[in-house]
C-alpha cells in the first residue's frame, strides 16, 4: 500500500494543479483538504512504532480508530480464539501493554467471571514475601550427567517459530529481544538462518523431521552439518522435534508463496515449492533408536544439551520412551512438552482442533511418569501451550513445568494483530510474510525492544507471584496451590484433578497406579 499510496499523492497534485491551470485556481482550495492527508501519510510511512501504519499509510489508521472508539470493558470479554477455543482478551491487552511498558493494571478487580465454570486461581500467603527488590531473572540448569556445557536458562524463553514462517525482520527483533533480556530463541524446524545469529541471542537449535539445516540432499539427517552448527557458541542447545501440537502426526508445512531462494538455501530444499515436513523421523523407529540418536547428538554438540519436543498421543508410546531410558541408561536432557492447542501458520483444521493432547494434561502425564520412573531428577520439562503472563507461568510449574517457552506473545510483542494471514504470506505487519513491502514496516530496533520489555514484566509479575504465595523458588510451586471451579458448587485443587505419581511407581508392575496399568504393559522399550 506504500507504492499505491506514492501514487495517490502524486496524482492528487497533479490533479489539483492541472484543474487550476485549466480552469480556476479556486481548485486549489482543494489543498487543504489533500496535504493533510498527504503529509500525514508520509508521517506513517516514515514512524517506527507501528506496522500497520508504515504498511498502509492513513488507511492503517483505522485499526487505531477502532479500538480508541470500541467500549473499554470490551478488551476484558472473553472471545474465540483463532483456532476456535476460549482467549481471554485480557491476556492480548496485557502482552501489548508490557511490550510497550505502558500502565499495566486494571480498575475494578477482576474482570473474569469468579463463579463460571474453568475459573483458576493460585493460594496466596498470608505471610507473602516482600515483593521490593524481588530478583525477576530466575533461571535454571539444563544438562543430565552426560551433558559437558549446560546451559543456564531463563524460565521463559521464545518457542519455535521458523523462518520462512516467520519474516527475517521477525527473526531478527525475536533475537535481539532475547539477547537484550537474556533468554533463548528457539529456532522452530526450518534451521538456523544468518537472522538468529545477526543480534547474538541464545539460540535453541530445532532439528525436525526434515532435518533442514542439517541434511543430505535426499533429505536424511546429517549429523557433520549438525555438528559443524553446534559448534557456534550462540547455539546452546538442540531440541529433536518429535511432534508439533498444532498438527502431530502431520509434519510442518511451508507455503510455496514463502519459500524464497534464500530460505531454501538454509533449508537444503528446492526453491518456490511447498515444502511438507514428513510426520516421522527417518533416523529412527524405536524408543531405544531415539535414545541412541540424542545421544549421539549431544556428543556431535560437543556436550551441549540435547532434547526432544512432542505433543502426546499415545500414553503407551510415552511410557516405551521412559522404560527405553531406565533400559539404556541413555537421557535426554530436557523433554517439551507441546500441546493440541498450540498454534501455527499452516494446518489442517481438523488437527489444530481435534488431535493431541492438550499440554496441562500432557505436562502432568509427562512429569508424573518421568517421576514414576525414577528419571525427573536428571531430566528438565519445558512447556508450551499458549503461556502469555504470569499465571499461566505459576499454572505451569505446578503441573511440573521447569521453565516455559511462549510463541503466541512473543509474537503480539513483535507486532501480530492476529490478522489470520500467516498461510497467505500476506501478513499486514509483516511479522508471518516474505513480502518485502511488508517486511519494511517491522522496525526491528523498535520491536526487538518490545520483546525484551514482555520478557522483562511477566518475568516481574510471576515473581510477584511467587512472592504473595509466600514461596522463594519454583521449586515450591506445587499441585496443591492451583484450584479450578467444576461447577457452581464444586471446586478442585490440581492436585485432585492431576494425582501425584509416588516416586519409582513405575519401576514393578506391583505399584503402577491402576489408572496408568493397561498403557503401561503394553509398552515396550523395543517399539513406538
Amino acid at each position: 500500500m506504500r507504492n499505491e499510496f506514492m501514487v495517490f499523492a502524486v496524482v492528487s497534485l497533479l490533479t489539483v494543479g492541472l484543474l487550476a491551470f485549466l480552469f480556476s485556481t479556486q481548485w486549489l482550495w482543494l489543498l487543504l483538504v489533500l496535504l493533510p492527508i498527504i503529509l500525514l501519510g508520509f508521517y506513517d510511512m516514515v514512524q517506527k512504532k507501528h506496522a500497520i501504519m508504515r504498511n498502509f499509510p492513513i488507511l492503517g489508521r483505522g485499526r487505531y480508530i477502532m479500538e480508541w472508539l470500541r467500549p473499554k470493558m470490551y478488551q476484558y470479554f472473553i472471545e474465540p480464539d483463532t483456532d476456535g477455543r476460549p482467549f481471554n482478551r485480557i491476556n492480548r491487552s496485557m502482552v501489548y501493554q508490557r511490550a510497550k511498558k505502558v500502565l499495566d493494571t486494571a480498575p475494578f478487580g477482576t474482570q473474569l467471571d469468579a463463579y463460571a465454570e474453568g475459573y483458576e486461581w493460585m493460594e496466596h500467603s498470608i505471610t507473602p514475601l516482600h515483593m521490593h527488590g524481588l530478583n525477576h531473572d530466575i533461571r535454571i540448569t539444563v544438562g543430565g550427567p552426560d551433558c559437558t556445557q549446560p546451559y543456564n536458562a531463563s524460565i521463559l524463553n521464545v518457542s519455535a517459530m521458523s523462518y520462512g514462517s516467520l519474516s527475517k525482520a521477525a527473526v531478527l527483533a525475536l533475537n535481539g529481544g532475547a539477547k537484550i533480556g537474556g533468554f533463548a530463541q528457539n529456532t522452530g524446524e526450518g534451521g538456523i538462518s544468518p537472522y538468529h545469529l545477526e543480534n547474538g541471542g541464545d539460540i535453541i537449535f530445532q532439528v525436525g523431521t526434515g532435518y533442514f539445516g542439517c541434511r543430505t540432499e535426499d533429505g536424511n539427517f546429517d549429523i557433520e552439518i549438525f555438528a559443524k552448527k553446534m559448534q557456534d557458541e550462540r547455539v546452546k542447545m538442540a531440541e529433536l522435534k518429535l511432534s508439533q501440537g498444532a498438527k502431530p502426526g502431520h509434519g510442518g508445512i511451508l507455503p510455496a508463496k514463502k519459500n524464497t531462494a534464500e530460505i531454501a538455501a538454509i533449508r537444503h530444499v528446492k526453491e518456490g515449492t511447498e515444502v511438507i515436513s514428513p510426520p516421522y523421523h527417518k533416523a529412527f523407529n524405536t524408543p531405544i533408536g531415539l535414545l541412541e540418536m540424542i545421544a549421539k547428538m549431544r556428543i556431535a554438540a560437543g556436550g551441549k544439551p540435547v532434547g526432544f519436543k512432542l505433543c502426546i498421543g499415545s500414553k503407551r508410546q510415552f511410557f516405551a520412551i521412559c522404560k527405553a531410558m531406565v533400559e539404556t541408561k541413555l537421557l535426554p536432557d530436557f523433554i517439551t512438552i507441546d500441546g493440541g492447542e498450540g498454534g501455527t501458520g499452516a494446518a489442517p483444521p481438523e488437527f489444530s482442533n481435534s488431535v493431541g493432547m492438550p499440554y496441562r494434561d500432557a505436562l502432568a502425564f509427562a512429569y508424573n511418569a518421568l517421576v514414576g520412573f525414577g528419571l525427573k531428577e536428571h531430566i528438565k520439562l519445558f512447556a508450551s501451550g499458549k503461556i502469555t503472563n504470569g499465571f499461566d507461568m505459576y499454572r505451569a510449574f505446578a503441573l511440573g513445568a521447569d521453565a516455559c517457552y511462549s510463541a503466541r506473545a512473543m509474537m503480539m510483542a513483535v507486532g501480530c494483530i492476529q490478522a489470520l494471514e500467516c498461510n497467505l504470506n500476506t501478513c499486514p505487519t509483516g511479522v508471518a510474510t516474505q513480502d518485502p513491502e511488508l517486511i519494511r514496516g517491522l522496525v526491528v530496533a523498535d520491536k526487538k525492544v518490545r520483546v525484551a520489555n514482555f520478557h522483562e514484566e511477566t518475568m516481574k509479575s510471576f515473581a510477584e507471584m511467587l512472592a504473595a504465595a509466600g514461596q522463594k523458588s519454583t521449586q515450591e510451586i506445587t499441585r496443591h496451590h492451583v484450584h479450578r471451579r467444576i461447577t457452581m458448587s464444586e471446586v478442585r485443587s490440581y492436585a485432585h484433578l492431576y494425582p501425584y505419581v509416588p516416586e519409582n511407581a513405575f519401576l514393578d508392575e506391583n505399584t503402577v497406579p491402576g489408572v496408568y496399568l493397561h498403557n503401561w504393559k503394553n509398552s515396550s522399550a523395543d517399539s513406538f
